[in-house]
């Protein structure tokens, strides 16, 4: 295990989370970044307790919740182990919000609108306004289908066709998503928080069925938007359409290793790849 312990961080005495849930989110961001590696051994738990000023019974109820996550194994006598396989569905915020430790911040998103994005960015950047985190320079980059084209989905369900009515409500909620990512990063930059801000949203005709985050070029989440049934109102009338749904679908993570042809390293590098090879061909520019 790494001998500096700094990664681990410490209690924010402002997070309304408890201290317990505080540092499970800080060991596990640890784990699935790959600080604490399969096999390692965590810190003990009077470690841990000496480290973030706490009981040992908190500790406790910290180590529980990751091993109720899977992420950790207790052995008899010996400690709590990072478990051999960690592939699980993961929460955003978390790691956004560690992304942002770094001194320079590189975010991709590809998706239907960046809602998630915008909203988990949103507690990131509040962190930055009142000097909780400093990074030099944040640049994000927004991929996102053009709703003013026609398109598979969302769609009307009667009909199982495009319909302009239903891309327009997409297209408001599209735009309503990439503008408030571009207002709260640049702003930033503009208050001179941060030295340097670039937000560049591009467009594409395809009907986006996955969503990708690139964290720093290092890490990916990935996850499908299945297609639902719903009702909602156009124009004041309720329609039945088939609509991507977003919001609290189960996101995988892949982070890179120190080995070359593992599974986390190469899924980052394939990801990057595609992102990029959309940005520079099919894409083009959103206008605010």
């Amino acid at each position: 295990m790494t001998d500096s312990l700094d990664f681990l961080g410490q209690l924010d005495p402002d997070d309304p989370k408890q201290a317990s849930q505080q540092i499970a989110n800080k060991l596990r961001a640890a784990i699935l970044t790959r600080r604490l590696t399969p096999g390692d051994k965590l810190p003990s738990q009077p470690e841990l307790a000496t480290r973030y000023g706490v009981a040992r019974e908190t500790v406790k109820r910290a180590l529980d919740l990751l091993r109720a996550e899977r992420l950790i194994v207790s052995r008899q006598g010996s400690g709590a182990f990072v478990r051999a396989q960690t592939q699980r569905a993961v929460e955003l915020r978390p790691h956004i919000e560690a992304a942002f430790e770094r001194p320079h911040v590189t975010i991709d998103f590809a998706g239907f609108s960046g809602e998630t994005l915008r909203d988990a960015l949103a507690e990131a950047l509040d962190k930055v306004r009142v000097g909780r985190l400093a990074p030099e320079t944040i640049a994000v980059r927004v991929l996102i289908s053009d709703m003013t084209a026609p398109m598979a989905l969302p769609s009307r369900a009667e009909t199982q066709a495009d319909d302009p009515a239903v891309r327009e409500r997409a297209e408001r909620i599209t735009r309503r998503a990439a503008d408030g990512i571009i207002d709260q990063v640049t702003e930033l930059g503009d208050l001179g928080l941060v030295r340097s801000t670039t937000v560049e949203v591009r467009m594409h005709r395809a009907s986006p069925l996955f969503k990708l985050y690139i964290l720093n070029g290092e890490e990916v989440f990935y996850g499908f938007y299945p297609v639902t049934e719903r009702t909602v109102s156009i124009k004041g009338e309720p329609m039945a359409i088939y609509d991507l749904m977003g919001k609290d679908v189960p996101l995988f993570h892949y982070a890179v290793t120190d080995d070359d042809t593992s599974h986390g390293t190469q899924f980052v590098e394939a990801s990057r790849q595609w992102f990029d090879s959309v940005w520079s061909t099919i894409a083009y520019r959103y206008d605010a």
